[in-house]
């Protein structure tokens, strides 16, 4: 297999070359020594699944998407920590979950540290095929409570979309409009680790792929949350796939400090349900005012 990858790397290398390519030897080399590391299994996983590494190589093939088609827009970046741990917290909207990944990428490419931001998914996700072994090693993991205060008190940035597949998935009708936030498992994971809460305001992911309305029994029979009707899909085939290039805002809020309320309140912060709830009422309303804003600064959908 290794001779393999070498011989091909080589003949692009000659062919690169014929073409006038500009320091082909050193990028090469680079990718090479890259590829024999994955072949040899010299890099670091963590119990997670995490591979920092392999997550470096994935990201920049989304950014073409990021930069060209979404031209998202990043604002309040500096409202990340450079270092801790932090709990992100945003709206979740558009039929499949690029407003996760472009978070992850904006954080990545727009923050001083290039943080990576450890998301928390869904069940369905990790039971795919492919797709739930890439989540995996580009950070994913189950969003449960203790996945996440563990995540939050080694350090990590952890990104939470508490409307799950009820924000992912609702009508178009009802943009920008969230949905319950759960239980508020988020907050008190949080709490428990005084982790500060960033909210987070994603606004376009709306329109990548309207829906229309809900093919429901057909969802049921897949074991699906929602099987969406859009303009494009199901008419034009895969073609239908292709999200829409609306224009992307993504803003990082200023972040609710749960320090002085741990310390306030002791170990018994994370049990209580007023607090929880309340805080909780505090992230939604926050980011809810916060698209309100957004969605009045925006020239139009595209632009």
């Amino acid at each position: 297999m290794q001779y393999a990858v070498e011989a091909l790397v080589e003949a692009l290398v000659a062919e690169a070359q014929r073409a006038g390519v500009q320091d082909v030897d050193a990028r090469v080399a680079q990718a090479l020594a890259w590829v024999r590391r994955r072949l040899s299994g010299d890099y670091v996983v963590d119990e997670f699944g995490f591979d920092a590494e392999l997550t470096d190589a994935v990201l920049p093939l989304l950014r073409p998407l990021y930069r060209s088609w979404f031209r998202v827009e990043v604002r309040g970046v500096e409202n990340i920590p450079a270092t801790g741990g932090g709990l992100v917290v945003a709206n979740h909207s558009g039929t499949i979950a690029l407003d996760s990944v472009m978070t992850q990428l904006a954080i990545h490419d727009e923050h001083p540290a290039h943080r990576h931001l450890r998301m928390l998914g869904a069940d369905l996700l990790f039971s795919l095929p492919v797709v739930g072994e890439l989540a995996r090693k580009t950070g994913s993991t189950l969003a449960v409570s203790t996945d996440a205060e563990d995540l939050l008190s080694r350090g990590e940035l952890v990104g939470v979309w508490p409307e799950g597949f009820k924000g992912s998935g609702k009508a178009f009708s009802e943009r920008y409009k969230l949905q319950r936030f759960g239980r508020g498992g988020f907050v008190s994971a949080a709490l428990r680790t005084a982790a500060p809460i960033i909210p987070c305001s994603i606004v376009g992911a709306e329109e990548i792929y309207p829906i229309l309305g809900d093919f429901t029994t057909l969802a049921r029979l897949l074991g699906l949350p929602y099987l969406p009707m859009t303009p494009t899909f199901p008419w034009l085939g895969l073609l239908g796939l292709i999200p829409l290039p609306s224009k992307w805002i993504i803003e990082f809020g200023t972040p609710i400090e749960t320090a002085a309320l741990a310390s306030e309140h002791g170990e018994a912060v994370a049990d209580d349900p007023m607090l929880v709830f309340d805080l909780t009422d505090q992230v939604r309303e926050t980011i809810q005012q916060t698209l309100y804003a957004l969605l009045l600064q925006r020239r139009s959908v595209f632009f």
